[in-house]
């Protein structure tokens, strides 16, 4: 469907610098954008959460990789230097 928005010019053109970054249309962002607006609030309406606990748990689509970073930092400090063995 098509529809028109005015959108402040500023705000117009940090959304196509942010889509070019990411290899995305203008639509495919705004519609990204909308998606995720609309299903946090909707979660946080239906789970009755407090403002101040949107952030939690925003991050865990991370932990794959912040195990992955972990284990490439306890290899690497599993190494002893051969002037620390004396």
């Amino acid at each position: 469907m098509k529809t028109t928005i005015e959108i402040p010019d500023p705000l117009l053109r940090k959304a196509k610098s942010k889509a070019a970054e990411r290899g995305l249309t203008l639509k495919e962002l705004v519609t990204e954008a909308l998606q995720e607006k609309l299903s946090a609030e909707a979660t946080r309406i239906r789970a009755g959460e407090p403002a101040w606990m949107q952030g939690f748990g925003k991050l865990r689509r991370l932990r794959n990789e912040t195990a992955r970073v972990q284990a490439r930092i306890d290899e690497a400090f599993e190494a002893i230097e051969p002037e620390d063995r004396a």
